[in-house]
């Protein structure tokens, strides 16, 4: 099974969601012409990566989560970004993973691993790993940004994954960190590697981009242009994760 992937790697109007929304708007319209099945925004993508949890956070049911589903209802397509949201059960809020389908599907994760370096542990919960989700008979298994530094993680769900989907705010300060530790991910667990990172500044850090689509043998099938908005596409192929493992028999040795 195959599902037409479209990762958007946009800027983010610094903690003014309705004006975030605008700019991605005609960028999800634009995929979804393209032929997009599932489309990528970013970690945080309305708000950008803001701890200002007070301003920033939602309700489950909030604006931005709102449109997701807004737009896949109109799209016809999943709609995948990460919001910081008000989760049952935590005591503060999560940076929270939401893949929203087009017949009102809605499926969410909360960040395993905030950000201790910028303070994101003092803001917001961390959450726990999430089983995969089945969309087209292609199993996606969503982490976001900083997840990306602990392989564990994603040895752990390899099983059960043809594609990693990573939303980020990654700064372009550790930019090489980013594209090496995606291709890592992708050749150690034969699997494809979505990054959908922003572009732009906020809150005095400059993002690069640098959103790149890995597949199951690390080759580059789709890389981002540094600095620039703009919109990866790529078929997500089942089938292939299947054979390289099948043919590559690396993960039964572990």
């Amino acid at each position: 099974m195959t599902i037409e992937l479209a990762a958007i790697q946009h800027d983010i109007v610094w903690e003014t969601p309705a004006e975030t929304m605008a700019l991605v708007r005609p960028l999800i319209l634009d995929a979804a012409d393209a032929g997009a099945e599932l489309i990528s925004l970013t970690e945080m993508w309305s708000c950008g990566f803001s701890m200002n949890t007070a301003v920033v956070a939602e309700s489950p049911d909030g604006p931005t989560a709102s449109f997701m589903h807004e737009m896949a209802a109109e799209t016809g397509c999943w709609i995948a970004g990460s919001v910081p949201e008000h989760t049952d059960g935590y005591d503060r809020p999560t940076n929270r993973f939401v893949l929203a389908g087009p017949d009102g599907e809605d499926h969410r994760y909360s960040k395993t691993k905030p950000f201790s370096f910028a303070g994101e542990t003092r803001h917001y919960a961390a959450g726990e790993p999430v089983a995969s989700i089945d969309v087209n008979g292609v199993r996606i298994t969503p982490f976001i940004c900083y997840d990306l530094r602990f392989a564990d993680l994603f040895w752990d769900a390899a099983a059960d994954t043809d594609l990693y989907l990573v939303p980020a705010n990654w700064p372009g300060v550790r930019r090489e960190h980013w594209m090496a530790l995606l291709r890592a991910r992708a050749i150690e667990n034969q699997a494809y590697v979505v990054g959908v990172n922003r572009v732009g500044s906020g809150d005095g850090l400059d993002y690069t981009g640098d959103s790149r689509i890995i597949d199951p043998l690390g080759e580059l099938v789709g890389e981002a242009p540094a600095g620039e908005v703009t919109t990866l596409r790529a078929a997500i192929d089942a089938a292939h994760v299947a054979d390289v493992r099948n043919h590559f028999r690396f993960m039964a040795d572990r």
